[in-house]
């Protein structure tokens, strides 16, 4: 992906996180967060929602494992990254379509309505979590010939962290 727009954004979860794993063994996490637009109409005196907007979050590697063991639908959360938008052509209709996408740098919660217990995680301690498409093992996959064998590591050949293979 290319590098985008650094941004924040604070919106509602409006899926639980799916999380899976490359055949090199680096956890992607992907779910949505919508945020509404509110406004203060003058004449009326009273405030007024706006659009919605919806971004698909992406996330990888720890930050991936630890957005799918806390972030969960309903959710506020504070998410940074960077911006990109997408475009692909739709398989039924043949017409052109884009996204905007958010790969995530930093993932919490808005404590402006929430409170939140922090957990320090250790890097390699954690098992891969259930399959929830059980199309696969609940084991990480096996360290590919010259990719990192310690969890959460960067694969070898990638640029800026990022990996040239499809998440999914």
């Amino acid at each position: 992906m290319i590098n985008g727009t650094q941004v924040t954004i604070v919106g509602n979860v409006t899926d639980d996180p799916e999380l899976r794993f490359t055949p090199e063994g680096a956890a992607v996490v992907k779910f949505s967060v919508a945020f509404n637009r509110r406004t203060f109409d003058r004449q009326s005196n009273e405030w007024k929602d706006g659009s919605t907007d919806f971004h698909r979050v992406t996330a990888w590697r720890q930050l991936a494992e630890n957005a799918a063991e806390t972030v969960r639908k309903g959710m506020r959360v504070v998410v940074v990254g960077d911006l990109s938008q997408r475009h692909w052509e739709d398989k039924e209709t043949k017409q052109p379509r884009s996204g905007w996408e958010l790969t995530a740098d930093a993932i919490g919660p808005d404590l402006t309505w929430a409170t939140a217990t922090v957990t320090k995680t250790k890097r390699g301690e954690q098992a891969a979590p259930d399959d929830p498409w059980a199309t696969g093992s609940k084991q990480r996959p096996p360290a590919a010939a010259g990719a990192p064998a310690a969890p959460g590591a960067w694969p070898q050949g990638t640029k800026g962290g990022y990996s040239d293979e499809p998440p999914f």
